[in-house]
């Protein structure tokens, strides 16, 4: 069970209790997974990579590792790079993650594994607010003790420094951009989209949407999960389209080259998103089920957003194209997409 000052920290690591009991040689009789999703694009997009940190317990007991995930967005290919669980650290309070002689924080990364070298500083990231009544990207639902999967927005956009290396020589990452997100719970939901981008023509946008199935007691309901982070302007600020604000889905039509999703605040603005897939560059990562790390999830980096956010009255409040985009759609869709939200 989460405690206040772990909700109130979604960055993170949560999974204390569970690291003590193993290490005791107890077996909690669940299993627990968490892992951070760090993006980085260079400035001229040439370069693309999303860097996983996190570790794994099968219910059992019989698995348990820590472990680097890689996925070269122009390449699609990808790595899953194992370690004991003994060398995984995390601080409860922030993102300060360290697996082997890696370490993952909000500051920067520094990564040297097979086949990627990387050194790289983070500038100040655009937060999603925390509060006690809606702390971070979950809302009130991260108080809720039985969720089979809690998610964390670390930084919504910050620039980037530093360098990466994926074997053809150091690419420069100075002014590009960064994104920084988070999982952890008992396995993936059976079923999900998630779309992401940072890289639209003003610097500093940044749109992350996902809908689940979420187990609810003896049944399952959608959950929605969507904000676009406007840096400037009188519309600036955290547009939250999720189920705890009650706003709703108007249309959502998934099919294998696109997601065209619309959704409605109770205040009536409205946001459109069409997504491409961008499956040229698709490669496969590990994703927990209670049993193991099972490559079965297809991600690509090479996706794009095509956005309008309107009022009430119809007046366009920003329109854009996102590039860069991460885009997810895994498991029963069907099952997704003929499920009510909450």
């Amino acid at each position: 069970m989460q405690s206040p000052a772990s909700v109130m920290s979604p960055a993170g690591f949560h999974g204390s209790d569970v690291l003590r009991a193993h290490e005791r040689g107890r077996n909690l009789g669940r299993s627990f997974f968490e892992g951070w999703y760090v993006k980085l694009v260079n400035a001229d997009r040439s370069a693309r990579l999303a860097v996983i940190p996190g570790m794994f317990l099968s219910e059992d007991g019989s698995i348990a590792e820590a472990f680097i995930q890689v996925l070269d967005g122009i390449t699609g290919t990808t790595a899953y790079h194992r370690f004991p669980l003994s060398d995984f650290r995390a601080d409860s309070r922030r993102f300060d993650v360290r697996v082997g002689a890696n370490r993952f924080s909000a500051e920067g990364i520094a990564v040297d594994v097979p086949g990627l070298s990387a050194d790289v500083r983070f500038g100040p990231g655009a937060q999603w607010p925390v509060t006690v009544r809606e702390p971070g990207a979950m809302g009130w639902y991260a108080w809720v003790p039985t969720m089979e999967c809690y998610h964390g927005v670390v930084s919504l956009d910050h620039a980037l420094g530093g360098w990466i290396d994926s074997g053809a020589g150091r690419v420069d990452l100075a002014g590009g951009r960064g994104y920084l997100e988070k999982d952890w719970g008992t396995a993936f939901p059976k079923a999900y989209v998630w779309m992401q981008s940072n890289h639209f023509e003003e610097t500093g946008v940044s749109l992350v949407a996902s809908t689940a199935l979420i187990p609810w007691r003896s049944a399952a309901f959608r959950g929605d999960l969507v904000a676009l982070h406007l840096p400037e302007g009188r519309d600036a600020g955290l547009h939250r389209f999720t189920s705890y604000t009650r706003a709703r889905t108007v249309d959502l039509v998934v099919d294998d080259e696109e997601v065209r999703w619309s959704l409605q605040s109770p205040g009536g603005d409205r946001l459109d998103v069409t997504a491409t897939i961008g499956g040229r560059t698709t490669g496969l990562l590990h994703s927990p089920v209670r049993t193991q790390m099972h490559q079965r999830v297809a991600e690509t980096l090479d996706g794009t957003l095509q956005i309008r956010f309107a009022d009430a009255s119809g007046r366009t409040r920003f329109e854009g194209v996102g590039q860069c985009a991460g885009v997810e759609v895994h498991g029963a869709i069907d099952q997704l997409l003929a499920t009510s939200g909450r």
